[in-house]
């Protein structure tokens, strides 16, 4: 089985399919079971399931500051 993937509030992620409103970089601002995400275009608040952002996720654009 393949280890979850460091996701960390803050992070920018660049996602395969742009948003309604064109953009396609997103910002982490929640984690948990869900991810939650802000379009860093529209300011749009989306949920997506942890394995489904997994598979989603292109590439991080910029990493967050990781805090314990």
């Amino acid at each position: 089985m393949a280890e979850p993937m460091q996701i960390v509030i803050g992070d920018i992620v660049q996602m395969r399919k742009p948003h309604a409103c064109g953009g396609d970089t997103w910002r982490v601002v929640r984690i948990g079971a869900e991810i939650g995400l802000r379009c860093q275009t529209c300011q749009r608040k989306v949920l997506l399931p942890r394995s489904e952002f997994e598979r989603r996720v292109r590439r991080f654009v910029q990493r967050g500051t990781a805090t314990i």
